[in-house]
C-alpha cells in the first residue's frame, strides 16, 4: 500500500524544478524521505549566520521572505514550488541571509544527504540549483559558486562540441608571426616570405600592426611594375589592417574575409589595432564548410541584384536563428553570426540602391544603425533605426549634396523595408532630412540635445550614442564619436540626465517577487521584457561605458566585459550583468521566432516554472547595477 503523504508530496514536487528532472520513480523515493514543517507568520526558518540545517527546504504553501543586513532589508520572497536554503548543498559555511514565514507556510524540507547524488548524476538538476543558489547570493550567475557539484559552468556556458556543426568550431590559426616595419623595401619582404615559407608579413610599429603585405600585394604591385622593387612597406601595404580577436569560429573567419574581400586576417589580443598580434589566420588555414551555413548566405546575399532577392536569403538566416537556439549555441556567438549576416544584407541593398542613383555619391558618407541594430542585438527583425551623416561640402553644394542623400536613404529605407524590416513609426529613418545631416550639422544637433537636456533631447541620444557603422566612412563616424565625448566631457551636467533616464526604466517585479504586467493596451497582461529587463541594463552599461570615455564598443554584454576590466573591484557584478543580458536577449529571440513578432511582450502563462525562475533570477542584477550607477552619480544633484 502507498504512502499516502509522500505520495501527495511526489505529485506536487513533480510540477517543479529540479524535480520535474527526475523520473517518477525517483521523486517517489525521495519524497518518503522528506519532512513537512509548518511555520507561523514571521517565525524564523534559519537566522543569518546560523550553522547550516541538514535540508534545503522547497515551499509547498504560503511565502518566506529572504532577508540581509542590519536593515534587514528583503532580498528575495519565495512562494509555492521555489527552493531555498542551499548553502549546505553548495557551499560549506553559514547562512548568509534568514529565512522567515512572511505568512503561515508549509515547508517539505529536503535531506541534504539524499538529494545530493541526484545532483551529481543529474547534470539539469546540478545546473539548475547552482543558479537558484546564486540567485540568492550576491548575485544571480556568480562566478564563485560555479562548479561547486561537478567542476563544470552553468549549462549553456560551454560550446557545445558536436562534429556536426562545423560552423561555430574555433578557427586554427599560425601564432607563427613573420614582421617588418614600415621602411623595409619590397625585395627584403619578398627574401623574408620565400625563406619563412609565408604567404603574408606584418606592418608593425611600436609592436603594434598598422598594415600587412601579402603575395598577392606583391604580384599587383611589384610585378606589375607599379611600383620598383625598392618601395618601402608603407607604399605597398594594405591598411589599416583587419584584425579580429583570436577566439574566432570558422564561420566567422569566412564571413570576414568574404565580406571584406581579404585573404588574411590578423588577431589581435582584443580584437583591435590597439593591441599586440598574437597570430594570423590564412584563407588557406579556412576549412569552407559545405551547405546552408552563414559563409554560403553571404555569398548568395552578395549576388544579390534585386532588393527582392535577399528576402528570401533573410528568411534563411531566421532558420539557421532558430537551428542555433535549438542546438543551445552559446548566445553571444549566435549574436555575432547573424549580427554579421544583416549587415551583410544592409550593405548589399545599399550598394543596389546606389546603383538606382543617377551619379555616384558626391561626398563621403557613413550610414549608421542605431538602437539594438547598432548594439549589434537585433537578431528578429524589428523596426528601422537609422541615420546617414555625410562630409561637409560648400556652401553652394549643400543643397545638392542634401538632396542627393535624401534620394538615397529614401531607396535604401524602401529596400530594407522589402527584405523584412519595417519602417519605424517615428521615423528615425536615414529619409527624414533630420536624420540625413552632414558632420558639421550632426556636430550642431548633439550639440544641442547635450546642452539642452529636456526629456525629448535624452531620449534621442539614448537612441543615437548606440549608433554603429553600417556602410561608408569610418573616419566621418570616428570624428563625430570623438566630438560627442568631448561635448559630454565639457558638459557633466548632460551626463547627470542621463544617468537619471537610466534610472527610469520600470521595474521588473512587485514586492512579492510578482511580475509587473502591462496594466492595459493591447498587450495588457503580457510581460515587456524589453522595457523592464533589457533597457535597464542596456541603459546601465551605456552610462557607465561614456563615463570611461570608451567609443568603440556598443554591445551591452561587451560594455559589461569591458567594464569588468576598467574596474576589477566590480568585475563579478559586471559579469553577471553581461550573462544576465545574454539570457534575456536569449529568452525575447526565442519568444520571438515563437510567436513570430519582436518577442517584446510575454504571455506568463505560456511560460514553464522554470522558465519564469531562469526569467527572475536575471532581475537581481538590474537592482544592482542601478544601485551602483545611482551611487555613484548621484543624479539627485540635478537643478
Amino acid at each position: 500500500m502507498k504512502n499516502t503523504i509522500s505520495h501527495r508530496v511526489a505529485d506536487f514536487l513533480k510540477n517543479f524544478p529540479p524535480f520535474t528532472f527526475l523520473n517518477q520513480n525517483d521523486i517517489e523515493v525521495l519524497s518518503e524521505q522528506i519532512s513537512i514543517i509548518y511555520k507561523e507568520k514571521d517565525s524564523v526558518i534559519f537566522a543569518e549566520n546560523d550553522e547550516t540545517h541538514d535540508s534545503f527546504y522547497v515551499v509547498h504553501k504560503g511565502a518566506v521572505a529572504l532577508r540581509k543586513g542590519i536593515k534587514n532589508d528583503t532580498i528575495d520572497m519565495c512562494d509555492e514550488g521555489d527552493i531555498f536554503g542551499l548553502r549546505p548543498l553548495i557551499a560549506n559555511e553559514n547562512y548568509q541571509m534568514e529565512a522567515r514565514a512572511y505568512e503561515e507556510t508549509i515547508l517539505y524540507a529536503i535531506p541534504i544527504d539524499i538529494f545530493r547524488p541526484y545532483a551529481l548524476v543529474n547534470k539539469n538538476v546540478g545546473d539548475f540549483l547552482i543558479q537558484s543558489f546564486a540567485s540568492n547570493t550576491h548575485n544571480p550567475y556568480s562566478e564563485s559558486y560555479r562548479g561547486k557539484l561537478y567542476g563544470e559552468t552553468l549549462a549553456g556556458d560551454l560550446l557545445d562540441t558536436n562534429p556536426k556543426i562545423l560552423d561555430i568550431q574555433p578557427v586554427k590559426y599560425s601564432k607563427k608571426i613573420i614582421t617588418c616595419s614600415s621602411i623595409t623595401t619590397a625585395k627584403e619582404i619578398a627574401q623574408i616570405m620565400t625563406k619563412k615559407n609565408v604567404g603574408a608579413v606584418l606592418v608593425v610599429e611600436d609592436k603594434l600592426p598598422i598594415g600587412i603585405i601579402t603575395d598577392k600585394d606583391l604580384r599587383n604591385k611589384i610585378v606589375t611594375g607599379e611600383y620598383p622593387i625598392t618601395s618601402a612597406a608603407s607604399t605597398i601595404m594594405t591598411s589599416p589592417v583587419i584584425t579580429y580577436p583570436k577566439k574566432l569560429t570558422t564561420t566567422q573567419a569566412q564571413m570576414a574575409m568574404m565580406k571584406s574581400n581579404i585573404s588574411h586576417i590578423c588577431l589581435t589580443k582584443d580584437g583591435t589595432p590597439n593591441t599586440k598580434a598574437v597570430g594570423i589566420l590564412s584563407k588557406h588555414d579556412v576549412m569552407v564548410s559545405l551547405g546552408n551555413n552563414p559563409a554560403v548566405l553571404i555569398k548568395a546575399v552578395k549576388r544579390a541584384k534585386k532588393y527582392k532577392e535577399i528576402k528570401p536569403i533573410r528568411a534563411s538566416i531566421m532558420q539557421l536563428l532558430q537551428g542555433y537556439l535549438d542546438q543551445n549555441i552559446p548566445i553571444t556567438l549566435t549574436s555575432k553570426i547573424i549580427t554579421e549576416l544583416n549587415d551583410v544584407c544592409i550593405q548589399q541593398v545599399i550598394a543596389i540602391a546606389l546603383k538606382k542613383m543617377s551619379t555616384p555619391p558626391p561626398a563621403k558618407f557613413g550610414w549608421l544603425a542605431m538602437g539594438s541594430q547598432g548594439r549589434s542585438e537585433q537578431l528578429l527583425q524589428t523596426d528601422q533605426d537609422n541615420a546617414l551623416v555625410y562630409e561637409d561640402v560648400a556652401d553652394e553644394l549643400k543643397e545638392k549634396t542634401k538632396k542627393y542623400f535624401l534620394e538615397l536613404a529614401s531607396h535604401v529605407n524602401k529596400g530594407l523595408f522589402e527584405i523584412g524590416y519595417e519602417y519605424c513609426p517615428a521615423e528615425m529613418m536615414a529619409s527624414n532630412p533630420k536624420w540625413c545631416l552632414s558632420l558639421e550639422e550632426w556636430k550642431k544637433l548633439v550639440h544641442h540635445w547635450i546642452t539642452n537636456t529636456g526629456k525629448d533631447e535624452v531620449l534621442l541620444s539614448f537612441i543615437f550614442f548606440d549608433y554603429s557603422l553600417s556602410y561608408g566612412d569610418s573616419e566621418l563616424v570616428n570624428k563625430l564619436s570623438d566630438f560627442i565625448l568631448e561635448d559630454i566631457k565639457a558638459n557633466p551636467v548632460f551626463y547627470l540626465h542621463l544617468v537619471s533616464g537610466a534610472l527610469q526604466s520600470p521595474s521588473p517585479t512587485g514586492f512579492f517577487r510578482d511580475f509587473l504586467l502591462e496594466q492595459d493596451g493591447a498587450n495588457k497582461d503580457t510581460f515587456d521584457i524589453k522595457r523592464r529587463a533589457l533597457m535597464p541594463l542596456s541603459d546601465a552599461a551605456r552610462v557607465l561605458i561614456l563615463s570611461h570615455a570608451v567609443k568603440s564598443i556598443s554591445n551591452t554584454p561587451e560594455r559589461f566585459e569591458k567594464l569588468a576590466e576598467l574596474e576589477p573591484h566590480n568585475k563579478e557584478l559586471y559579469l553577471a550583468c553581461s550573462y544576465s543580458y545574454r539570457v534575456l536577449l536569449k529568452f525575447r529571440t526565442k519568444q520571438g521566432l515563437l510567436h513570430n513578432d519582436s518577442g517584446q511582450y510575454i504571455a506568463l502563462g505560456d511560460l514553464t516554472k522554470l522558465e519564469k525562475i531562469k526569467l527572475k533570477s536575471t532581475f537581481k542584477t538590474i537592482k544592482e547595477i542601478q544601485e551602483i550607477i545611482s551611487i555613484r552619480f548621484n543624479p539627485s544633484n540635478i537643478l
